[in-house]
């Protein structure tokens, strides 16, 4: 009897380990087809924006960078399990009328007015978001809780990354609605997966202070929304030279057939949309550091060294030295300094 309720008792041990593994591969499926950046990029974006930080900035967070990077990837989690948090990470501009993204007003209280808040709930809003997180940031800079500091900043970044990609400012967001079906994790997951070690990944950018934060993340909403054509074309006309076979490869999934791109289309597909891709995720890094640096001067530039536990700044530049480095010479990945390449932290 002992020996069959232990048997019993190690067998359902073992299916609820089943069971937990199948949801969590269920959740991550959900991310990588309903999210944004691919966790590669989301990571490699939030690190890259510490490096355009000043010092009095940059020592704070580079000694978290760990928890920023790993975080950064949070906001696409908690949409399995919060159904508001979806419309926050992208916009359907066609859907608020003709030259949408520069005649949409730059607040949300007008933005509400304009167009009433369910639609905007309903087709999305993360330019209005991200300003709304990074008042929040700067409420924790001069709060000086660093949990919350940490939190908002890491958070902030994910929603204006988002906006760096196209297929977020468009209800054809993934091919759907032009027989181009799964197009957006081609552009945001699969090509920066197989092309990250060829990309340039410094940037001269040095984190500047925005007078008109607004204008600057709807700015790159334009941005992302000019590129939208050659994000639609180019996969058509770079398919005319595969065939069905080649240009997809077929998976089975529970039971299921699933398509996917190759990797040869995908490969032709960078090819033919230039550095684009590569641009995106350095723009991205760029506006992540200047509403960070934005949210600490207007918090009063608060010295966050006090935050830091045994802070000592001969220490602290001789750690971040060999990284900087390294970025300035785009040799993170070679130097196995980039952190999203870096073993189990790279991925899901």
């Amino acid at each position: 009897m002992l020996q069959c309720s232990k048997f019993f008792m190690q067998f359902r041990t073992k299916i609820n380990y089943m069971k937990r593994l199948i949801v969590g591969g269920l959740t991550m499926l959900i991310v990588i087809i309903c999210g944004s950046w691919g966790f590669l990029v989301h990571r490699t974006i939030h690190q890259l924006a510490v490096y355009e930080l000043p010092k009095p900035m940059e020592y704070f967070f580079h000694r978290n960078m760990s928890y920023i990077v790993k975080n950064s990837v949070r906001p696409d989690l908690r949409r399995n399990d919060d159904p508001s948090e979806a419309p926050k990470h992208f916009i359907d501009l066609e859907m608020f009328g003709d030259s949408a993204a520069w005649n949409m007003p730059l607040k949300w209280e007008d933005a509400v007015k304009k167009y009433g808040k369910d639609s905007l709930l309903k087709y999305g809003y993360v330019p209005y978001y991200v300003i709304t997180m990074k008042d929040r940031l700067t409420q924790a800079f001069r709060s000086g809780n660093k949990d919350s500091i940490l939190f908002y900043a890491t958070d902030m970044a994910h929603y204006i990354s988002d906006a760096n990609v196209p297929l977020h400012v468009s209800a054809n967001y993934d091919g759907q609605l032009t027989g181009q079906k799964g197009l957006h994790s081609l552009w945001e997951s699969t090509i920066p997966e197989i092309n990250l070690e060829q990309y340039d990944l410094y940037s001269r950018h040095k984190a500047k202070y925005l007078k008109h934060p607004e204008e600057d993340i709807w700015g790159a909403i334009r941005q992302s929304h000019a590129l939208l054509p050659d994000v639609f074309t180019k996969e058509k006309e770079v398919t005319k030279s595969f065939t069905d076979s080649t240009k997809f490869r077929v998976q089975m999934r529970n039971g299921r057939e699933s398509k996917s791109y190759s990797s040869s289309f995908a490969k032709a597909y960078s090819a033919a949309l230039g550095n684009t891709i590569n641009q995106q995720l350095i723009n991205s890094a760029n506006l992540v550091a200047d509403f960070w640096y934005t949210s600490w001067v207007d918090a009063g530039r608060p010295d966050l060294t006090k935050l830091i536990p045994s802070f000592s700044k001969k220490e602290e530049k001789h750690s971040i030295k060999d990284e900087q480095k390294a970025f300035k010479h785009n040799q993170l990945i070679e130097k196995k300094l980039l952190i999203s390449r870096q073993g189990k932290e790279s991925g899901e």
